[in-house]
C-alpha cells in the first residue's frame, strides 16, 4: 500500500513539475513546450489523480496531490533563489536561450528525421 502510495506521489510530482516548466520558457519555446510536452504531463496528472481516487480514499488523494502541489512549488522557488543568488542575470538569460533554442532544435529534428 506505501509504495501504491508513494507512485502515487511520484506520479503527481513529476507531471505537475513539467507542467510548472512551462512557465519559465519564452512565448515561442513556451509554445512548442506547451504543444508537445505540457498536453501529456495534463493527461499523465489526470491520471495519477484517478489512480489516487481508485486506490485509495478520496481524503488522502487530496492530501497527497496539495503534498506534491507544494513540494514542487517550494523546490522551484529554492531553485530560482540558489539560481539568482550563484549567477549573473546575464548568464541566466545565455543559459536560458542556448536551452530553449536546444529544444526547438531538438523537436524539428525529431519531426524531420
Amino acid at each position: 500500500m506505501i509504495i501504491k502510495y508513494c507512485s502515487f506521489l511520484i506520479g503527481v510530482i513529476w507531471s505537475y513539475s513539467i507542467i510548472k516548466t512551462q512557465s519559465i520558457f519564452s512565448k515561442k519555446a513556451g509554445l512548442i513546450f506547451k504543444i508537445f510536452i505540457t498536453k501529456v504531463s495534463w493527461f499523465t496528472l489526470i491520471a495519477a489523480c484517478y489512480f489516487g481516487y481508485k486506490n485509495f480514499s478520496i481524503k488522502p488523494t487530496i492530501i497527497g496531490i496539495i503534498i506534491a502541489i507544494l513540494f514542487v512549488n517550494i523546490g522551484f522557488h529554492l531553485s530560482k533563489k540558489f539560481i539568482h543568488q550563484r549567477f549573473e542575470e546575464k548568464q541566466i538569460r545565455l543559459f536560458k536561450s542556448f536551452f530553449e533554442y536546444s529544444l526547438i532544435f531538438w523537436i524539428a529534428y525529431y519531426f524531420l528525421f
